[in-house]
């Protein structure tokens, strides 16, 4: 009964991941304009979202961001990892119960667990390139909504 109660609680949290949202409690992804081609684009996400979800909402909000600014592709300028650690302890138990002149002791141990909270902060720079036009270190935004927005979680 126990293990299923703790299978029942990690289906029940594997939902709790956080979706492409806008930066709020549980996380999200945001974008800021620094200059006129320039923005910085930040995901967070909770200990329940991959490091892989919080990269793809970077991507995704980065080639959104570029449309809306009236660009085509745009350059990661730089990244940083702004993920999260914290400590979560646990204390342990013990009950002792007695049965005429004997006592028995279930002892529960405690456990730490380290909580990972991946997060991201990129600066791009929004470009306009003439169709056709190739260029090295460039992503096409409408490649990136077109293969990377698919396999976001929105919000329902």
């Amino acid at each position: 009964m126990h293990i299923l109660g703790i299978v029942a609680l990690a289906v029940t949290l594997g939902g709790c991941a956080t979706k492409y949202q806008e930066m709020g409690f549980t996380g999200g992804v945001a974008a800021q304009q620094i200059t006129a081609d320039t923005w910085r684009i930040q995901s967070r996400g909770n200990a329940y979202t991959g490091a892989s979800t919080v990269q793809d909402y970077v991507l995704l909000k980065a080639a959104e961001t570029t449309q809306a600014a009236g660009g085509t592709h745009f350059q990661i300028i730089s990244a940083a990892d702004a993920s999260r650690a914290s400590t979560l302890v646990t204390p342990g138990s013990s009950t002792t119960t007695f049965v005429g002149n004997q006592a028995f002791t279930n002892t529960t141990p405690g456990s730490v667990d380290t909580v990972i909270k991946p997060g991201q902060d990129v600066y791009i720079r929004v470009l306009k390139l003439p169709p056709g036009a190739a260029a090295q270190g460039v992503y096409s935004a409408a490649e990136i909504i077109q293969f990377t927005g698919p396999r976001v979680q929105r919000p329902s």
